[in-house]
């Protein structure tokens, strides 16, 4: 019987002390993993072989995080959660506007990281089933086209940008269910274990910059106070 390899975790993190924690904890549920001290060596790697989920910190002793996370997003496509001791929430709204698909804040506790490890890889495992030719659908609505298999928007102009798996995901789920109100659960799909958490309000800022959306008068993606988001369009497949 074949089994299939322990997914690789890349932890960017220059604190030995944490470093050595995530370690510990990623192979006590079977991951495997590799430690890098600074950005420049966690790019360099990347050269040769990439992980399936990437965790980094935000401050780094040679180069912000920030900027890790724009080389390493124009060139690769694998998940990314930030962890990071940074309390300002600028820094966690712009690791996810660059394409952070998660970010967790220290302390943290083990168990959630594991869990947040193994929802990225989720979304990104379920990617190929979606991508080949049978499965992919094309949407339009309010001008825009969005193909679920490549995960590129088009713009009224016809102007295009490809989503990161989060993105795509988010929005299909509001396509599929437009002009319907959806909580943050339903949005999520039950991936995020923390009720409390509001990343999933980070991410529809996110996905309304792709769609020229200004979020204090959002037309498409709008807010539903104390229940959820609603996207405001007719929407046709094929």
């Amino acid at each position: 019987m074949s089994h299939a390899p322990r997914p690789l975790i890349h932890v960017v993190e220059d604190d030995p002390a944490i470093a050595r924690l995530i370690e510990s904890t990623l192979q006590r549920f079977d991951f495997r993993c590799e430690l890098f001290a600074t950005g420049g060596d966690f790019l360099r790697q990347l050269r040769t072989h990439t992980p399936q989920v990437a965790i980094l910190d935000l401050g780094l002793p040679d180069m912000d995080g920030l900027e890790v996370m724009q080389q390493l997003r124009a060139r690769h496509r694998f998940g990314l959660l930030i962890v990071t001791g940074r309390g300002d929430t600028h820094d966690r709204v712009m690791g996810l506007e660059l394409g952070a698909d998660d970010y967790m804040t220290k302390p943290f506790e083990p168990r959630e990281l594991i869990a947040r490890v193994r929802s990225i890889l989720r979304r990104y495992q379920s990617e190929p089933a979606s991508s080949n030719g049978s499965a992919s659908r094309r949407a339009w609505f309010a001008g825009w086209q969005f193909d679920t298999g490549t995960h590129r928007l088009t713009r009224p102009d016809g102007k295009e940008d490809t989503l990161s798996v989060a993105e795509a995901q988010l929005l299909t789920v509001l396509l599929e269910h437009a002009n319907q109100i959806l909580s943050r659960d339903q949005l999520l799909d039950g991936r995020d274990v923390c009720a409390l958490d509001r990343s999933i309000d980070l991410r529809i800022s996110r996905l309304r910059r792709r769609l020229d959306e200004n979020p204090q008068h959002a037309k498409l993606i709008k807010t539903v106070y104390g229940a959820g988001y609603l996207l405001a369009a007719t929407v046709s497949w094929q």
